[in-house]
């Protein structure tokens, strides 16, 4: 599905964190290299962002974190679609719930959650330094599907207004496909020049 799974890693500490774990397989773990992994930091709870988590868990005895509103996908093979898309579930359980506002510290790398509901009720966006992590909220001059249970365009719109109003530009890293920054976003993307 064309996912996109990302690892912040502390240079001074050389901790990382997975944003979503899209598979668990010998390019994961290549991904991850010697570095400390600390936390799989779930942007969302659907199955394509978390068929790996588990394994990753076991592995690395990492923490995972995931709202409240999305915990229950972790466990859940029809509240991730991971039943009508006839893919694996990998039950997980979560360690951490993270909600709007918290600031989970990763070495002396701080990363903020920003809670964006409207893919999911649970969707959040992490920001570390001058990255944005959009999970499925915010695409490349689009943003994330909201016909799935628990969607929201209303919400959606709300979420994507939020990240408008951001200070500053910021990479963006999507959830799926390529890549953008805020300031790209703000002056391109048709649903963000609209609100």
């Amino acid at each position: 599905m064309n996912n996109n799974c990302y690892l912040i890693i502390d240079e001074k500490t050389n901790k990382s964190a997975l944003v979503d774990c899209t598979e668990f397989n010998q390019k994961m773990i290549d991904l991850i290299g010697d570095t400390k992994l600390e936390y799989i930091l779930l942007t969302h709870g659907h199955f394509d962002h978390i068929i790996g988590t588990k394994e990753v868990k076991e592995k690395y005895s990492c923490k995972v974190a995931i709202s409240s509103e999305d915990e229950g996908m972790l466990s859940s093979a029809r509240l991730s679609l991971a039943l009508f898309f006839n893919e694996p579930q990998n039950d997980v359980s979560a360690d951490i719930i993270i909600k709007d506002g918290d600031i989970i510290n990763l070495g002396e790398t701080e990363i903020k959650v920003i809670s964006t509901p409207g893919h999911t009720k649970g969707s959040v966006c992490f920001i570390a330094e001058d990255y944005l992590f959009s999970g499925d909220t915010l695409f490349y001059c689009s943003f994330g599907r909201t016909d799935f249970p628990g969607g929201s365009e209303k919400e959606m719109l709300s979420s994507l207004k939020r990240l408008k109003k951001l200070n500053g530009d910021y990479k963006v890293m999507t959830g799926h496909d390529e890549t953008s920054t805020l300031d790209y976003e703000r002056k391109n993307n048709p649903y963000m020049k609209l609100l």
